[in-house]
């Protein structure tokens, strides 16, 4: 290996999640930042959230006042 072309390792880093959750892991970074994980994933925890209830093209009919074509043809 070279010398000096490494980044400095922190065997001591610290990942924090939105949740609240902290953990401990050697990384390259000092401290990092997460949005999601294993503590309040969905997958994990057995709780299933439902950001969008409502259909793709429902909500694209409804934004351009589209009508429905099933019955036209």
């Amino acid at each position: 290996m070279q010398a000096e072309i490494h980044p400095t390792y922190y065997a001591d880093a610290v990942v924090s999640c939105a949740c609240g959750a902290e953990y401990h892991v050697g990384s390259t970074r000092q401290e990092a930042k997460v949005a999601i994980c294993a503590q309040c994933h969905p997958f994990f925890t057995g709780k299933q959230k439902f950001v969008d209830t409502e259909g793709r093209v429902d909500r694209f009919r409804r934004r351009y006042n589209l009508e429905s074509q099933e019955g036209e043809e």
